[in-house]
């Protein structure tokens, strides 16, 4: 009977303190990084299950020489480290369009790229904010730099609903 008693009193417990994942339903919000000059997106992220979501971020870059716009579609999934922090990581595509003028020299073009996503994240209890840092490579062909590779650093707000 002991057992049984001891038994139940350390499910209840587990019950407890077993901590949920929460990812919200829905987010919505800006993106900055600096991937080729100083440039924002608009992220959402919408979740499909507990432990994953898609995020599509429709972003714009500027620099002294260049400017692109692109589209961006990521598949993450998303563990909870502790209490509202989380950490994910992704992997999606892209594709964009560049604009080149530098000294009388004009170029432009279109871009496609694969990319990763790892991140941490922090959601407020209190306010339906989520902060998050990201990094972000991408490869891709077609592209505005010259070895076809970028590394952005993102620093993102979202509202959460």
């Amino acid at each position: 009977m002991k057992k049984i008693i001891l038994s139940a009193i350390m499910l209840l417990g587990l019950a407890f303190t077993a901590q949920a994942q929460d990812i919200s339903k829905n987010a919505l919000g800006l993106r900055l990084g600096d991937n080729h000059g100083f440039g924002g997106e608009i992220s959402y992220q919408r979740a499909l299950s507990k432990n994953n979501r898609i995020e599509a971020d429709l972003g714009w870059r500027n620099s002294r020489d260049i400017d692109a716009f692109k589209l961006v579609g990521l598949y993450q999934w998303v563990w909870n480290i502790d209490q509202g922090f989380n950490w994910y990581a992704g992997v999606g595509g892209g594709i964009g369009s560049w604009s080149h003028d530098y000294n009388q020299y004009k170029d432009n073009g279109t871009f496609v790229f694969a990319a990763g996503n790892i991140g941490i994240e922090y959601g407020f209890k209190e306010v339906p904010i989520l902060l998050s840092l990201d990094a972000r490579p991408e490869i891709g062909s077609g592209y505005y730099d010259d070895d076809n590779f970028g590394f952005d650093i993102g620093l993102g707000i979202k509202f959460q609903f």
